[in-house]
């Protein structure tokens, strides 16, 4: 008599999605893509900063009030800050599990050592460790306002001159803009490819999308403590 097989066992871990390579580079794309979409609306916040301290402090307190009346003061902000933190987790333990996983395919290194791949692709690992330890130094800075000496709860465009009056505050931040721009580059071209979007007659078009993206938000980014530097802002 033959014997009955199970049916009810669990796929191997490389048959589910988040196992599979495939799922890997969908959540990175994914993810990158929620927080580019994050870094655009950023952008366009923090460039109110050249219209003054009462606007740009009055977008601070609608950051904190959006959403209302249906959302208590603070709610919609913190479910930002939870998809956002949700994204950036993902987008790491894809990316580093995704290179272990092309380590162990490829133990030894080629034997003719060849940049095939641009800038911005060889340094998309450490752009990404800059990015990440950048991040916690901002919110230290602008959020819990711990780093920044000259801090004034409730007056965000004060604060922000305040740390871009720091030689180190401009440091940090343009460096980690620069980083931000070269993983914009790399990442938003590669989501399109993973999402497959891209294709033989699309991508001269989406590699140019990305360096313009790549381009404004740096731009964008770089001119605020540009303008504090040179007094445009203060």
């Amino acid at each position: 008599m033959a014997l009955a097989t199970r049916t009810d066992r669990k796929p191997p871990p490389t048959r589910t999605f988040w196992g599979s390579t495939v799922g890997k580079k969908t959540v990175m794309a994914v993810s990158g893509l929620i927080m580019l979409g994050y870094l655009v609306a950023h952008v366009m916040g923090n460039l109110k900063v050249f219209f003054g301290p009462e606007e740009f402090n009055a977008y601070g307190h609608w950051l904190r009030t959006m959403g209302g009346p249906v959302l208590h003061y603070e709610w919609a902000l913190w479910i930002v800050r939870v998809v956002l933190v949700a994204a950036v987790v993902g987008h790491a333990v894809s990316a580093y599990q995704l290179s272990r996983r092309d380590l162990k395919a490829r133990p030894t290194p080629y034997a003719h050592k060849r940049r095939r791949a641009s800038y911005a692709t060889r340094t998309m690992r450490w752009g990404g460790i800059i990015v990440a330890l950048f991040i916690v130094w901002h919110l230290l800075d602008l959020t819990t306002l711990t780093v920044n000496e000259n801090a004034q709860p409730g007056h965000p465009y004060e604060n922000v001159v305040a740390t871009f009056s720091t030689w180190y505050g401009n440091v940090i931040y343009i460096v980690a803009m620069l980083a931000v721009g070269l993983h914009i580059q790399h990442g938003f071209f590669s989501a399109a490819q993973t999402l497959g979007v891209g294709n033989a007659t699309r991508d001269r078009a989406l590699k140019a999308l990305a360096g313009v993206l790549a381009l404004l938000l740096t731009a964008g980014f770089v001119s605020v403590p540009v303008a504090v530097m040179t007094g445009v802002v203060s």
